[in-house]
């Protein structure tokens, strides 16, 4: 059994013009449902992570259509990067295997796999299941490529959602 995690799959990120603009992958929060969805049929463990802010309130703060929690699953509220950080993340999944998905894969995504990986969690990220947005003028399809490429082998493997059979 493994447990999927989603990191901040929420409105805001629908808002293009807040985060660099050109966001790659806007399919991402479709994949997740499918992900999610695949996950309720198992049985399987399921964490929904939220980032709230200043600039995550309001409506920006729901949760993506795609992916509202259902009949008890667990909610966590962060308000830094890392889904570890100020949040019983560590005690709920102790010593089970873990698949994240989520946005953004440079940061919120990123941060939580690689604590994941140093804490000595077994780490898939789906990676046709996160997204990004252009970045210090780098085009948003080549900051997810790095970004995927530096965690995969040493954070995490990366894999693709058809790999679940989706």
């Amino acid at each position: 059994m493994k447990t999927l995690i989603l990191i901040d799959i929420q409105k805001i990120f629908k808002k293009e013009e807040l985060f660099g603009g050109n966001r790659n992958n806007k399919d991402a929060e479709i994949v997740c449902g499918k992900v999610l969805h695949k996950w309720r049929e198992l049985g399987w463990d399921i964490i929904h992570v939220r980032h709230q802010s200043d600039n995550f309130s309001g409506k920006g703060f729901e949760y993506d259509d795609n992916v509202q929690p259902i009949n008890g699953e667990i909610e966590i509220v962060k308000n830094v990067n890392s889904a570890f950080i100020g949040t019983e993340l560590d005690n709920l999944i102790k010593n089970k295997d873990i698949v994240i998905v989520g946005l953004t894969t440079n940061h919120c995504v990123s941060t939580t796999v690689r604590m994941a990986g140093n804490m000595g969690y077994n780490v898939e990220l789906i990676s046709d299941a996160t997204a990004c947005f252009d970045r210090g003028g780098y085009s948003s399809d080549l900051v997810q490529g790095i970004t995927l490429a530096n965690l995969d082998g040493e954070f995490a493997t990366i894999i693709t959602s058809k790999e679940y059979g989706l």
